[in-house]
């Protein structure tokens, strides 16, 4: 062992003096007695090494000849006294928090624990140290050496403005797909191939939000009940990515397979954003297992409640993060940082961020974690989405985020529902959620793209089971349907589940056509999930995140039947008039005044009299709106300085189940318009569509989004 580095964190193949080539190893641990790397050969048999050299809190050493490909741990030696917080066990190997890459999955059989785990007086278990050893029990890190410098990638860039996000599972999105090889399917390399990336590109969305690929856990309830973390928002490796994921094995090649996955997304024009869990990790309470961060300084790297055996838990995890401890933020910001230089992601969206951003026990918008993104040369011009709300007092967050910041605009998604399935007590709400959200997001120089729209996410209903159920069906989790929320706005159509009733089931697929309409035609950032235009199932299990099979998985078969083929095709044929007309993703908020003598104004909102709306209209029951966007008011200019016009376009909503009519409003408003969209057909009218005299009366059908064009 010769001195080596304190700098940079981790595990670094290099060369060293005199030309010998090894790996320096460095890693924090500031009440730690004394640190040792841990090596292991292909039988697993270990050879240790005292990390001798402390310099700042950090054990660092160089060991010539550790090559990459070598496996790797540590165990940490100190106090064993959890009733101030010291949870040190030498026992338990230890995984790097900067490991670039892990090999073996994670069990957790009893000696993985470091308290006894099954010790007779639960409630003191916690005290009790386990001294058996758990290196053969849980997964090395990897040396990896890696000199990419990116120079022949090239990041798409997209504005917010013009961005539409699709979020997908990397396993669930290819596990099924026909056009993928069979051994590449779920992994990394399935999404990279030019099958998967086809449908993308053809639906036309510029993003793809992954959910967690951060090396994750399996929590022991699961395990127990042969189930598995299908999600994976259960993070113990920040800078690895998740090995069942790679088909280039385990032993480091996982890392260059994601980069050969960003370059092909690149390639084809879509940005790579990850959804990262930075707020708690897989060690849970004081009860879970010594897996990293728990044996290498728990004081130091956890929130502790004022009695120190327990656990601050803003997660509902059983732990949470201490970000304001320096350290801490090293660790996060570092991890951020390596994605976007060295791995070629485009952005983040961060799990529970509202947990990230509390001071000390309150969140605070001026927190440390915020205020060094704020400030990071590298992090502030990537994309940051933020789940604006965690589980503690005052957790929820939305609208109060700073510049630089987007958010998961769950007020926009319960508003949709809630219009759709006829349960708006008035128009008000939607109006707002329509047109940007400007009642959330209007301050501070934030943009109406700080709204990231969304009628679903992974966690909850699809969109088709959203049509389709009115309570959860979650027995598969075998938590006796307690798990998920009972809060799901949802409206079955008259029938729980599959029905053979052609009009309930025409019934659905219109509901879909609509919400999936009124998403791509709101102002702000459109976020879809991966098969939701293909009319995707989860049987009505509206928490499946320990469903790793047909559940979860993508049903590509889907798009052999024409009714679900025409719902991607209408997809595809939204997103593509998002992308031609600037007037649907504007980069301002809307004004709603005149701007020109003719009293035409930027925003308008129609009764179905063709009136313009009055304060009393916004507050009487209705379940029809009539949206109108002018193209002549645009703010802003284009690259070359130039205004930009557009189209204009009225948009009327229509959720009562009886056909209404509706005044078209004359002049200066429009002459005539054009339809555009008619969500109450199955298939769309190729252009041009039917043309209605400005001033006429036209009848909308029952639950129904027209579009017509201002010709």
């Amino acid at each position: 062992m010769w001195p080596g580095t304190p700098t940079p964190l981790g595990a670094r193949f290099r060369v060293g003096p005199d030309g010998v080539a090894g790996t320096n190893f460095a890693l924090w641990a500031a009440g730690a007695e004394a640190v040792r790397v841990c090596l292991f050969d292909e039988r697993g048999r270990e050879t240790q090494a005292p990390l001798t050299e402390l310099t700042h809190e950090i054990w660092h050493g160089f060991v010539p000849g550790v090559m990459p490909g070598q496996r790797y741990g540590y165990r940490v030696d100190g106090r064993w006294d959890p009733w101030t917080g010291a949870r040190w066990n030498p026992a338990k190997l230890l995984l790097d928090p900067y490991a670039r890459a892990v090999d073996g999955d994670f069990a957790l059989p009893p000696e993985v624990y470091g308290h006894v785990r099954d010790w007779p007086e639960q409630q003191v278990a916690d005290t009790v140290r386990d001294e058996r050893d758990s290196a053969p029990y849980v997964p090395k890190g990897v040396v990896v050496h890696d000199d990419d410098d990116w120079s022949d990638d090239r990041r798409p860039k997209t504005p917010w403005a013009d961005s539409v996000i699709y979020e997908l599972h990397v396993r669930g999105f290819t596990k099924l797909h026909p056009g993928v090889p069979p051994e590449l399917r779920g992994t990394y390399a399935g999404l990279a191939h030019p099958a998967a990336i086809e449908h993308l590109v053809a639906l036309g969305v510029t993003a793809v939000e992954l959910l967690p690929v951060h090396q994750f856990a399996h929590e022991d309830h699961l395990l127990r009940r042969g189930l598995r973390n299908y999600w994976g928002y259960n993070s113990i490796g920040y800078f690895a990515p998740h090995a069942a994921y790679a088909a280039t094995g385990t032993a480091g090649g996982q890392v260059g397979e994601f980069k050969r996955m960003v370059r092909a997304l690149h390639a084809a024009g879509i940005e790579v954003i990850l959804d990262v869990v930075y707020n708690h990790t897989a060690e849970a309470g004081e009860l879970g297992p010594t897996l990293s961060l728990k044996g290498i300084d728990n004081r130091g790297y956890y929130r502790l409640q004022d009695d120190p055996r327990r656990y601050a838990d803003y997660t509902g995890c059983g732990n949470t993060l201490h970000v304001v401890q320096p350290q801490v933020l090293r660790l996060i910001t570092d991890s951020l940082r390596y994605w976007v230089t060295e791995m070629g992601v485009d952005g983040f969206r961060f799990d529970l961020a509202a947990a990230l951003a509390r001071s000390m026990h309150d969140v605070d918008m001026l927190s440390p974690f915020l205020a060094v993104i704020a400030q990071d040369p590298v992090l502030r011009r990537v994309k940051l989405i933020a789940e604006p709300w965690d589980v503690g007092s005052g957790g929820y967050q939305v609208g109060a985020f700073p510049p630089l910041w987007t958010e998961w605009n769950d007020r926009y998604r319960d508003t949709v529902r809630d219009f759709w399935r006829h349960a708006l007590p008035d128009v008000r709400e939607m109006g707002y959620r329509l047109s940007g959200s400007s009642d959330l997001y209007a301050w501070g120089g934030r943009r109406p793209y700080a709204s990231v729209n969304f009628v679903t996410a992974h966690d909850g209903f699809t969109l088709r089971d959203l049509v389709s159920y009115e309570r959860k069906h979650n027995e598969a989790n075998g938590e006796h349907n307690r798990d998920g929320t009972g809060d799901n706005r949802s409206w079955n159509c008259g029938a729980e589940g599959d029905s053979d009733d052609e009009e309930v089931r025409a019934l659905r697929r219109r509901q879909l056509r609509n919400l999936l309409t009124t998403l791509l035609l709101s102002t702000g950032v459109p976020m879809l999930v991966a098969g939701d235009e293909l009319g995707r199932t989860q049987r009505g299990n509206n928490n499946a995140y320990c469903q790793d099979n047909e559940i979860s998985w993508l049903d590509w078969s889907l798009l052999e039947e024409p009714g679900w083929r025409a719902l991607s095709d209408l997809a595809s044929r939204l997103i593509a008039l998002r992308h031609r007309h600037p007037v649907l993703r504007r980069r301002a908020f809307f004004s709603g005044r005149a701007h020109s003598a003719d009293g035409l104004r930027d925003l308008a909102w129609f009764t179905p009299h063709g009136t313009e709306m009055t304060e009393g209209d916004w507050y009487a029951p209705a379940a029809t709106l009539g949206m109108y966007l002018s193209g002549r008011d645009i703010p802003g200019r284009d690259e070359r300085g130039a205004p930009v016009v557009d189209d204009s376009f009225l948009a009327v909503l229509h959720a009562g189940d009886r056909p209404t009519r509706f005044v078209l409003p004359g002049p200066p408003w429009a002459e005539r318009y054009e339809v555009a969209v008619d969500t109450s057909r199955e298939e769309q009218a190729g252009e041009p569509g039917t043309i209605h005299p400005a001033g006429g009366e036209i009848t909308v059908p029952a639950r129904a989004v027209l579009l017509l064009r201002v010709a």
